[in-house]
């Protein structure tokens, strides 16, 4: 038996079809990548026309590898393009290493002759790295915000799983290619269009700017206690400069031994031990995803001294944050 399908009626404008340009970094996630290519090729089945096309880009022209290992041929070099093209770069894993100054001085030529410019996943860093951030709202997978915001100090960076500022596009990653995709799809055509290609993804639950890319609190630690998600929340605001279990339990109205009480029943551990895994697990991020020194890494996750924050890493992680620093880079240069 054949399959049939519903053709949405989409109104002819008479313009050409809107055309994207994915460069692909290396070491790109290809789930944010893929996403994003499957929403314009089924618009296009759905309305039963060529509403968008496409093509691959990458530095040198050649063979670009993705995080899982498969190798992609792009269409072509980082050339001179249409003015009315959309770029999407496409970053995954050591992004700073992909990030190279043909890239970077590429993007700002392109930047100049007015292309909207839009980064996948991890690339909003390679925009930023770029300075076509400067003064905009941005986002980036939850895992890189901590190293962006010490980095970038001139982009406003938020939590969305999107943000469109101007001619400028930011994802979170992830399916959230899907819902950037859907947007613009939307915008240049109608709701229906987008409603009808979120139904081919089997994707049910739209997310707009305004929806955060991670999980809350309750669902992340699987507890739902609403003075336990509020001390969780403010752990995770005060990294650099901690605040004592005693104000954190006087701020949300119990007693230092209730609240010890409480992530004893629920997290199995003390306020002060979750504390400290929090801030080591920003550390840890820093190290890897960042130059920053091992003394700065420290402060700005609330250690006074280099002594105690490497006493308390190597606790932790049975490493100490130069040997951590070293194994990274030796395993992203093999």
């Amino acid at each position: 038996m054949q399959m049939t399908r519903h053709i949405v009626d989409v109104e002819d404008t008479g313009r050409r079809p809107r055309r994207f340009v994915f460069v692909l970094l290396d070491n790109f996630t290809l789930l944010c990548f893929a996403c994003a290519l499957e929403s314009l090729r089924i618009a296009n089945r759905m309305a039963g026309k060529t509403l968008y096309e496409w093509s691959l880009a990458g530095e040198g022209g050649d063979l670009v590898r993705c995080s899982a290992g498969t190798g992609f041929q792009v269409d072509g070099d980082l050339g001179e393009l249409n003015r009315d093209d959309t770029i999407l770069v496409c970053g995954g894993i050591d992004v700073q290493a992909a990030s190279t100054k043909k890239v970077l001085n590429w993007l700002r030529r392109e930047a100049r002759r007015g292309a909207t410019i839009g980064g996948l996943c991890t690339a909003g860093y390679t925009l930023a790295k770029a300075g076509l951030l400067d003064g905009k709202k941005a986002t980036i997978h939850w895992e890189n915000q901590d190293s962006f915001v010490e980095e970038f100090e001139d982009v406003e960076l938020t939590k969305s799983v999107f943000v469109i500022d101007g001619n400028r596009i930011t994802t979170a990653g992830g399916t959230a290619s899907i819902d950037l995709m859907l947007k613009l799809i939307a915008e240049d055509h109608s709701e229906e269009l987008a409603n009808a290609v979120a139904d081919q993804l089997i994707y049910t639950s739209i997310r707009t700017d305004q929806d955060t890319q991670r999980l809350s609190v309750p669902t992340r630690i699987g507890v739902r206690h609403p003075k336990l998600s509020q001390v969780i929340q403010m752990m995770e605001q005060n990294i650099e400069e901690p605040v004592s279990p005693s104000i954190l339990a006087r701020d949300v109205g119990m007693s230092t031994r209730q609240l010890e009480r409480l992530f004893r029943r629920y997290l199995n551990r003390s306020p002060k031990r979750y504390y400290m895994e929090l801030r080591l697990q920003k550390a840890r991020n820093l190290l890897m995803q960042t130059d920053m020194s091992v003394i700065n890494v420290a402060l700005a996750c609330g250690f006074a001294s280099p002594s105690h924050f490497s006493k308390c890493y190597r606790s932790h992680y049975d490493t100490t944050p130069y040997r951590e620093r070293g194994s990274h880079a030796a395993r992203l240069s093999v």
